[in-house]
């Protein structure tokens, strides 16, 4: 907001407005909402508008939200319609009834692990509070307002747009910061260079949390084909992740150059080069073995300097065994 002086004594305040983005969901909400309202008013129902309420309720981020958000609600919406009625009949219809019926209610739909419909049953529970003549044409059309509300909810989000695109992009990311860091432990186990300031492992975190996200939702969207592909790659770079965050202490232990180490840092660009290759895990593994045979060749070190440098490597070489494993 800016202040900007027109003349003396008055001032004109500048609003800056963000642009306003309609995201899919919310133009999937409304829709769903307009085509219920619109189909129970066409049916002449009672309190048709509810089905609207009932249909926003219910449409979530993947489709196995939203197929658990309509049972929850529409056994809510049923046990909150006949257990109102018996309480209003007990108690008659007065407000003071709804202490009651609350306290009863909400914890009987927490017992069936049903809470996620309190909400949604409160509706049918206020027209139960309305209609005063709990009767068989007012079950109905309250049936009917529900299978309305809770069926369109349904259909509207069977539709879900494809998130594969996203979620090779994030793998791309995660693998060039992982080759990244790979190569900046080669640069320094060879040559000494201590230039990196070891931001690609933050950002390689940040980006794991983000990926695992959409590879959850994009497993929620597939309940007839069930696919985790995406989500074991990511648990398995979380694991690369974890192995390489162990190791960098160690790493930074070894403050003089070897030969060990010249031979483990071209170990890791070969690993950096073959990240997720399934195929060259046999090979690695060999090379690896190969490597670790040669250190056990060498004299006995001679200062202690040089005992801590090459214990350091043993331990790197050991993390770097389960990383092989993890591909």
């Amino acid at each position: 907001m800016e202040m900007l002086d027109i003349k003396p004594g008055f001032i004109r305040l500048k609003l800056k407005v963000p642009p306003v983005s309609i995201g899919f969901r919310t133009a999937k909400t409304a829709v769903g909402v307009s085509i219920s309202v619109l189909v129970s008013q066409l049916l002449q129902l009672q309190y048709f508008s509810s089905a609207g309420i009932l249909t926003l309720l219910c449409i979530q981020k993947s489709r196995k939200q939203s197929i658990k958000a309509a049972v929850s609600r529409f056994f809510a919406c049923f046990i909150g319609m006949f257990f109102s009625s018996a309480v209003f009949w007990i108690f008659g219809f007065f407000p003071y009834s709804f202490l009651v019926l609350l306290l009863l209610f909400i914890p009987l739909c927490v017992r069936l692990r049903i809470q996620e419909g309190i909400a949604s049953s409160s509706v049918i529970v206020m027209h139960v509070y309305m209609h005063k003549k709990p009767e068989l044409s007012f079950f109905v059309n309250e049936f009917f307002v529900i299978a309305i509300g809770l069926g369109v909810a349904l259909v509207i989000n069977a539709y879900m747009p494809s998130i594969d695109k996203q979620l090779n992009q994030c793998k791309a990311e995660v693998d060039r910061l992982l080759r990244t860091i790979l190569h900046e432990i080669a640069a320094y186990l060879k040559d000494g260079n201590t230039q990196w300031d070891g931001k690609e492992l933050l950002q390689l975190s940040d980006a794991l949390t983000k990926s695992k996200s959409l590879a959850l939702l994009d497993a929620e969207n597939s309940i007839l084909f069930k696919s985790d592909s995406y989500f074991d790659y990511f648990e398995k770079k979380k694991q690369q992740y974890d192995i390489l965050d162990r190791m960098l202490p160690n790493v930074s232990r070894i403050t003089v150059q070897m030969e060990q180490g010249e031979r483990i840092g071209e170990f890791l660009l070969l690993l950096s080069a073959y990240l997720s290759s399934q195929d060259h895990k046999n090979s690695l593994y060999e090379e690896l073995r190969k490597i670790r045979e040669y250190h056990k060749l060498l004299p006995m070190p001679q200062t202690r300097t040089e005992f801590e440098n090459r214990a350091s490597l043993f331990v790197v070489a050991n993390e770097l065994e389960l990383y092989i494993k993890s591909i």
